[in-house]
């Protein structure tokens, strides 16, 4: 068995789109019987949840699309562009914080865009995975873990 590829997720907070796309990429990987291959974590480029526990809304959502998740929330470093095989920003400004923070030298990480990966994104053009956090109901929680699984699974369908 070769080393596991490895993906990080990448919001600004890591308490609901980064975490719902860790915790919705393993259950695909699961599913499709890949848990030997692939490693996934996620993080926020900020700091300001560090050790906490996903928002309630994203483990709600997780919940009732029956997968269970546990995750402390982590912040983004340098190191993980050589860490990871892919990092994944959430928007165009987790990615663009991201790319800010790159080293000039080569680093391992390709970085992309999850969205960009979403079948549906090609008719729609939202590639973007909106930030949930200020929505009042579950609404904005639940469309961000279908664009994630639908992303999710065209890219392992693309790199697996």
């Amino acid at each position: 068995m070769g080393e596991k590829r490895s993906v990080m997720f990448v919001c600004l907070g890591n308490i609901c789109r980064s975490p719902m796309a860790e915790a919705v990429f393993n259950e695909v990987v699961m599913q499709r019987g890949l848990a030997d291959k692939w490693y996934a974590e996620s993080s926020g480029t900020g700091g300001w949840h560090v050790g906490c526990s996903p928002d309630h809304r994203t483990m709600s959502v997780l919940k009732i699309n029956g997968i269970k998740y546990k995750h402390s929330a982590q912040k983004f470093n340098l190191e993980d562009l050589n860490k990871f095989d892919f990092v994944f920003g959430m928007d165009k400004s987790n990615v663009d914080c991201i790319n800010r923070k790159k080293p000039s030298y080569n680093t391992k990480a390709k970085i992309f865009l999850l969205g960009s990966f979403d079948p549906e994104a090609k008719t729609s053009g939202k590639t973007d995975i909106e930030d949930p956090y200020y929505d009042t109901d579950l609404r904005g929680f639940e469309k961000c873990f279908q664009q994630c699984m639908r992303s999710c699974q065209a890219f392992l369908d693309e790199y697996n």
